[in-house]
């Protein structure tokens, strides 16, 4: 699976690049999404089935008074099949606590969207304590117990690795790769054994070859090269090389 985050970039004249991302996917035969602003997502799902089109937060109440909000079921309605859910801005400029993620994940689920749940360590707690350790608390703490592993993807986004232009080493998305693994069968089960965990964090047409061949990585969440098809191409063709293709 290769996701495309936007993040807050993009505008309607912007969505043609989805054509050349949809043709990228269909000749790889790789599931590809690409996750927009809110004021794009309909727009989006209008043009086509594919790239799958996702959101990149929603409030963890259905409805309300939540000025600027925007619910799952909005987001649904806008034509959105997923959306990422605690990536590591808004924890640290909305403050959302990893009590706030397991809400929204749970209202995400409920409203029939797929999610994808972002965990990651800052540079200071790699290097002044236990990377893996924090990481599975995250998962623990932002996951519901009841939470469907069909509707489910975690993204390893390191945060000091997240638009910096540096990457994780192999060893080290390895490693927690799969300590992220045995803290999502601890949390859900059996069925953590299929959740797809993917890596987030300056992943490149460059580098994506050696992060998508590591055995422990189903997947990237894309940032900056996922902005225009010409970039995003070569990681979709990645990981058609190693066998990605189709995960759902």
């Amino acid at each position: 699976m290769v996701v495309g985050n936007w993040k807050m970039h993009g505008s309607s004249a912007a969505l043609v690049e989805l054509d050349g991302i949809a043709e990228a996917a269909r000749h790889a035969r790789v599931d590809v999404a690409v996750c927009l602003p809110a004021t794009l997502l309909m727009a989006a799902a209008q043009r086509a089935r594919d790239p799958i089109i996702g959101a990149q937060d929603c409030h963890a109440h259905a409805s309300g008074s939540h000025t600027g909000d925007v619910s799952a079921a909005m987001i649904a309605d806008a034509g959105a099949r997923l959306t990422i859910i605690g990536h590591s801005e808004r924890r640290r400029d909305h403050g959302e606590t990893d009590a706030i993620v397991n809400a929204k994940l749970d209202t995400a689920i409920a409203h029939g969207l797929g999610v994808i749940l972002c965990v990651g360590e800052s540079e200071a707690q790699r290097r002044e304590g236990d990377p893996a350790a924090f990481v599975c608390r995250q998962v623990a703490a932002s996951l519901p117990a009841q939470a469907r592993a069909d509707r489910l993807m975690i993204a390893y986004e390191p945060l000091w690795a997240i638009g910096s232009g540096r990457s994780a080493s192999g060893e080290q998305i390895a490693t927690i790769h799969t300590d992220i693994r045995r803290a999502v069968q601890d949390r859900l089960g059996d069925q953590g054994a299929d959740v797809p965990i993917l890596y987030g964090g300056s992943v490149t047409g460059d580098n994506a070859d050696a992060i998508l061949g590591l055995e422990t990585v189903d997947g990237v969440l894309v940032g900056g090269a996922s902005l225009t098809a010409e970039r995003l191409a070569p990681i979709i063709a990645a990981a058609a090389r190693h066998s990605l293709s189709r995960l759902r």
